[in-house]
């Protein structure tokens, strides 16, 4: 996890890593090789699942529609089909099947979040990014969410970075760091 108060640059961090934005000084590198100098769009497609805290889904789009849309942006291959992977996504983020035709806007704040997740995971990245991702949820499924990221990152291998002002979910993280304000650096 990540922390700081407003202002300390944990957004903006996050918008380095994912690529979203070029260091004014410095480098971001991965895997050895600068962000700057490579494909960025194929970066964030391929490489980073990024979890928005507004969840940036779709609302006229199913559940489906929304992770397959992910899918297709990629541009990559995939061994089977995609409402199939998205099936086994929706299961593993720990909604019910049935969830896979419903539209966004039927959705609670909680069961988007899921689908946010879902749609990071479709195409297989390695490294997760998640902006405030139980910013708006109940403690209960802030704990679940929790428990899906966790998995994520001890299951399967997945780096997984969450920005957060919670100190529960910052209490959950294997490392915290604390960025400090812009002042006092």
């Amino acid at each position: 996890s990540i922390t700081g108060p407003s202002g300390a640059g944990k957004t903006t961090l996050l918008s380095l890593l994912s690529g979203l934005t070029t260091p004014t000084k410095g480098r971001v590198l991965h895997n050895g090789v600068d962000l700057a100098k490579v494909d960025r769009y194929r970066f964030r497609s391929h490489d980073i699942g990024v979890i928005f805290q507004s969840f940036n889904l779709l609302p006229a789009l199913t559940v489906a529609e929304n992770i397959i849309l992910s899918m297709d942006a990629s541009g990559k291959t995939f061994d089977r089909p995609k409402k199939q992977i998205a099936a086994e996504l929706i299961e593993k983020v720990r909604l019910q099947p049935e969830y896979l035709n419903e539209r966004i806007l039927h959705l609670s704040d909680g069961e988007q979040q899921r689908v946010a997740i879902a749609r990071a995971l479709s195409y297989d990245p390695q490294i997760i990014l998640a902006d405030e991702p139980t910013g708006n949820l109940d403690l209960a499924t802030q704990d679940d969410i929790m428990g899906i990221f966790k998995d994520l990152a001890h299951a399967e291998g997945k780096c997984v970075i969450i920005v957060t002002h919670s100190p529960e979910v910052a209490a959950q993280s294997d490392e915290v760091f604390q960025l400090a304000p812009l002042r006092e650096r």
